[in-house]
């Protein structure tokens, strides 16, 4: 005998079915540290409890696999999605008309990275002049139009890759026009080839190590070309498959790791010291233009010393970036290598950190009493 479901379970039924959707590392990221420089930029809906929130909530974290991302309130509730009460993501955070115009330019090339997009017919799409657009949105974000649409389709070419498409398919399905600039850039957003990142970095040699460190343990990945990833926790475990995560098919090897100078280097600096020669080691990682300009900036601190996240902006030219920038630290693969736990509050107090808020105040205080005096500055 069949069963007759009410539409209503009919539909609750289908959600629970569906596959759920990717969502992007950085978006992730976002969530798991509950970042506020993310909120009004996307909203995400939990499929097991049909509520939505802002990236900050302070709810319990979901599992990834349960959670979809919007652009927006309006687009989860259509989808099935209520407001969260803890967070109130419906109500408007939109700072200034500067945002808003942002947000319509965003909607628009999200939805036609396939097109060519001039940056006079995204400024005509979003009711606004080109060269307008042009400074609100770096102002905003940090970065240009242009800049946006390359991270996007970079991001999407990752997500086609992982998927197992055929390389050309997915270079011309994340809306290249040809394979080339792929193939020339492949360095910088891949830190691969395009072959080789489809197979989640099959081909690829990653040498890691795990060392008992004074902050728990400490994860430390590198190929041939420089260090990739940095990690600190309490199990190595968890790290060992973050680290898995991130490329599930390259090949790791836990022994040989990485060059023992360079991990010695890493686990002295978590004391206060050594901090010339972490400053010197090599980097192989994925970053967009923006993000490499931020590490950059991070890597110039001197030891013991601070900045807020609009003193980097000020640096980089963007005096009104300082979520951009807290952003990109937040996606910082390599911790302690590139300093993200010396970006502060405007008010002098640290914020969050991927690795733990304690952890951060521990590295300030190590820092600041290795520096002549015994002082931080910031």
């Amino acid at each position: 005998m069949t069963t007759m479901l009410m539409p209503q379970k009919q539909d609750e039924r289908r959600a629970a079915e569906r596959p759920a959707p990717r969502i992007p590392d950085s978006a992730w990221q976002a969530i798991a540290s509950r970042d506020a420089g993310r909120d009004g930029q996307f909203v995400y809906g939990v499929r097991t409890t049909h509520i939505y929130c802002r990236p900050s909530c302070p709810s319990r974290q979901p599992r990834r696999e349960h959670v979809e991302m919007f652009a927006g309130p309006a687009l989860a509730e259509h989808a099935g999605y209520r407001a969260c009460k803890r967070c109130d993501p419906g109500m408007d955070t939109t700072p200034d008309r500067g945002v808003a115009l942002v947000q319509r330019a965003c909607a628009y090339m999200d939805a036609h990275l396939d097109d060519a997009l001039p940056l006079a017919t995204v400024a005509r799409a979003a009711h606004g002049s080109p060269a307008h657009l042009q400074r609100t949105f770096k102002r905003v974000l940090g970065i240009s139009p242009r800049a946006y649409v390359a991270a996007k389709r970079e991001e999407r070419l990752r997500g086609a890759l992982r998927t197992g498409q055929p390389v050309s398919r997915a270079v011309f399905g994340a809306g290249y026009g040809s394979a080339r600039p792929v193939y020339d850039a492949a360095a910088a957003p891949l830190g691969m080839t395009p072959a080789t990142y489809r197979k989640g970095g099959v081909g690829a040699t990653i040498r890691y190590t795990i060392v008992d460190a004074p902050l728990g343990h400490l994860l430390v990945a590198a190929t041939e070309r420089g260090i990739c990833c940095v990690q600190l926790g309490g199990g190595a475990s968890v790290l060992e498959a973050n680290l898995r995560s991130e490329f599930p098919a390259a090949q790791l090897q836990r022994e040989p790791g990485p060059p023992r100078s360079w991990v010695a280097a890493i686990q002295g600096s978590l004391s206060g010291k050594r901090a010339a020669d972490v400053a010197a080691l090599p980097l192989d990682v994925r970053a967009t233009a923006f993000q490499r300009r931020v590490w950059d900036a991070l890597r110039r601190i001197p030891l013991g010393e601070t900045r807020t996240y609009a003193d980097i902006a000020r640096e980089l030219g963007s005096p009104r970036g300082a979520r951009a920038v807290a952003r990109a630290c937040a996606t910082n693969p390599v911790a302690i290598v590139v300093p993200c736990h010396r970006v502060i509050r405007a008010g002098g107090a640290p914020s969050g950190y991927r690795w733990g808020l304690e952890r951060k105040k521990a590295l300030l205080a190590a820092e600041g009493a290795a520096r002549p005096g015994g002082k931080r500055h910031s």
